[in-house]
C-alpha cells in the first residue's frame, strides 16, 4: 500500500511506483472520477504513446471471424447469467 500527503496548497506527490506503472511524466494531465469505493485517477495519454502497446496479430482477421467471436462471447455471457 502506498500513501501520499496533501499539502496546504492542495498538492500531492504521486508515489514513484505509481508514476512508473502508469508511465506518467511531468506535465501529464489527469481526469478524476468518483466511484463508490473512492476516486479513480485516469491519466490522459497521448495516442502516440500507445503505439506498439497492442501486439500484432500473427495473421489478418476476417470480418466473418470477428462476427463469430462476438457471437460466441455474447452466447457465453448469456449462459453465465442463467
Amino acid at each position: 500500500m502506498m500513501e501520499a500527503t496533501l499539502s496546504s496548497k492542495g498538492q500531492t506527490t504521486i508515489p514513484k511506483a505509481v508514476r512508473e506503472r502508469l508511465q506518467i511524466k511531468p506535465g501529464d494531465r489527469f481526469k478524476f472520477f468518483f466511484h463508490p469505493d473512492g476516486v479513480i485517477l485516469l491519466p490522459k495519454i497521448p495516442t502516440k504513446r500507445l503505439k506498439g502497446s497492442v501486439p500484432r496479430l500473427a495473421r489478418p482477421v476476417s470480418a466473418k471471424e470477428i462476427d463469430k467471436a462476438i457471437e460466441q462471447g455474447a452466447t457465453e455471457r448469456f449462459r453465465r447469467k442463467k
